[in-house]
């Protein structure tokens, strides 16, 4: 195959992904929706090729899951696991921001203000997607300012583009309240304030998971073990902080 079809297919295969992901955010393709290749291809009027690697890509996001005999369809992760893994972020990314403080350039504090400009932007235009991109854009770029490369591989497993995407696709959720959480981050940064910036992440990942709580309706449970059979599990210290602060709040 000539070096210029392997490129052009690549970029396709990306073109193709992206589409998806604004089909997916804008609620084309709920959650446990499958995507069938053939009918992609033939809606975007490519062949099959770039849709398979395009759903790879978005399998790698943590955005879809592809079964061998059923095909891809959209990941529904349940509210709990949502919750759990912002509970790890809020720690990883409270770690990313104290390291990253006494390296921080007026350079790198403009690019998280444009990261912040951007989602405020897309909230009022109603754009998900762009929102969603400047959203994971705004923490990536705090974990890589930390200069730490096992943290930012810690930070990467934990999926945390799709959970971004999941959490502004969902309907009723407050794009602008959302996009006002990252105000104070940015406000502590600007300060070079380690524990404000710190103290700034775990409320904002606190009130985006009480929103998540609020809205996420989870998937039916599978069938029940035998109660000899079945593991309970107890949630994690920031999932029951998250119930306990929703239990407060007035109804």
């Amino acid at each position: 195959m000539p070096p210029d079809a392997v490129i052009s297919r690549s970029v396709l295969a990306d073109q193709v992904k992206d589409r998806l992901l604004q089909a997916i955010i804008a609620g084309r393709y709920p959650p446990g929706a499958r995507i069938v290749e053939t009918r992609v291809a033939r809606e975007f009027g490519t062949s099959q090729a770039p849709v398979r690697e395009a759903l790879r890509g978005l399998e790698a996001l943590g955005v879809v899951e592809i079964n061998a005999f059923r095909g891809a369809r959209v990941r529904r992760p349940s509210a709990d696991e949502l919750l759990e893994a912002f509970g790890v972020r809020s720690e990883l990314e409270a770690l990313g921001a104290r390291l990253a403080v006494s390296r921080l350039t007026d350079d790198d504090l403009d690019g998280l203000a444009r990261c912040v400009d951007e989602m405020q932007r897309a909230a009022r235009a109603g754009d998900s997607y762009a929102e969603a991109t400047a959203d994971a854009g705004f923490h990536s770029r705090i974990v890589e300012l930390a200069n730490n490369a096992t943290l930012e591989r810690v930070w990467r497993n934990l999926e945390p583009f799709s959970r971004t995407y999941i959490t502004l696709g969902i309907p009723g959720a407050d794009r602008f309240r959302i996009a006002d959480l990252h105000q104070p981050v940015l406000d502590a940064l600007r300060r070079r304030d380690s524990e404000q910036a710190s103290d700034a992440l775990h409320r904002h990942f606190i009130d985006a998971g009480l929103m998540l709580r609020g809205l996420w309706a989870d998937p039916e449970p599978p069938t029940v073990l035998e109660p000899s059979l079945a593991v309970r599990r107890r949630p994690t210290r920031h999932v029951a902080r998250v119930r306990q602060d929703a239990q407060k709040r007035p109804a």
